[in-house]
């Protein structure tokens, strides 16, 4: 089948429910916790968690811990079935009819690729017709679908899986591609959101990317939105060009103290991105006008005289 690129940004998603299977071996890093290892000052189990924090059941198929927004916990039986197994107990727990199954090693994934994957599921917008697949999936660099990065119809997977079940008397054991191959799939390439952390090489080299120049001011905003619980999307350009304004007219150190007190005067207003930006507007003109008065040329807004000291 061939590969699909949907059209421009996706609008608000529709209800959807989300499954994370996080409870593998990790054999290729030693039997390492995966989902707990950090990427950008966060584990891996709640980046994932970010990226589809708009469902409205999240299901994770693992013992249970601590995570940075709440879910619900599933395990498979036996524990360390399969990702089969784990995908059917993770189904148990949800009722929408549209689910995104996803692996706990996906440190670039986001809410956009989420919407993505969703939009062309429900629009059935694909090269081979007007029917509606069963899944859309990414496929990493070399073209091989990432199943677990994925949003199918729930139906669809219970009807495969029933019918695995009958065959084998259960699906404990069995690969993921037993089930995917008898699905109608669309692909999407995404070479960055699709990548997973199977290796020490892995995880060294996503932490590294977090650090690139283009991509670390927006890796700490989230991981600081996430360490704080606030979901907020504001325009950082405004902040940072607050920042450089107070830095550059009246001292460095007020650069940070502005932005803080532009987050406080935001709050104080109710909060949300127009607030925000209202704040960063009027101290970025309070900034230039400090500056203003500190240049060669700065003439007086009066021309009156001062008053002789009468004594």
């Amino acid at each position: 089948m061939t590969a699909y690129e949907p059209p421009g940004t996706p609008g608000p998603a529709a209800p959807y429910d989300a499954v994370v299977l996080a409870g593998g071996a990790a054999r290729r890093l030693g039997g390492a916790d995966k989902p707990g290892l950090r990427v950008g000052g966060r584990p891996l189990l709640d980046r994932v968690l970010a990226a589809c924090a708009t469902a409205t059941t999240t299901v994770v198929v693992a013992e249970p811990r601590e995570t940075a927004r709440p879910v619900e916990w599933a395990r498979e039986e036996p524990p360390g079935g399969g990702p089969l197994a784990a995908l059917d107990a993770g189904l148990r727990h949800i009722s929408a009819e549209h689910v995104v199954v996803l692996s706990a090693d996906l440190p670039f994934l986001d809410q956009a690729t989420v919407r993505r994957l969703l939009d062309a599921l429900r629009t059935g917008d694909a090269p081979q017709g007007p029917g509606r697949p069963d899944g859309v999936l990414l496929t990493d660099p070399d073209g091989r679908d990432q199943p677990l990065v994925a949003a199918y119809r729930a139906d669809a997977l219970r009807r495969e899986l029933t019918v695995l079940t009958v065959a084998h008397g259960g699906v404990t054991g069995l690969p993921l591609r037993r089930l995917t191959a008898a699905l109608d799939l669309t692909r999407i390439s995404d070479p960055v959101a699709s990548f997973d952390c199977d290796t020490w090489d892995d995880i060294a080299a996503a932490r590294a990317r977090i650090r690139e120049h283009g991509n670390v001011l927006d890796e700490w905003i989230s991981a600081v939105k996430d360490e704080l619980g606030i979901d907020l999307d504001v325009d950082t350009g405004a902040l940072l060009d607050v920042a450089r304004d107070a830095a550059h007219g009246v001292a460095r150190p007020a650069a940070p103290l502005t932005t803080f007190l532009v987050g406080y005067a935001a709050a104080q207003a109710g909060g949300g991105p127009e607030a925000v930006a209202e704040a960063s507007r009027k101290a970025a003109a309070l900034a230039l006008r400090w500056a203003a008065e500190d240049t060669a040329d700065a003439k007086p807004t009066s021309d009156a005289k001062p008053t002789p000291d009468a004594g």
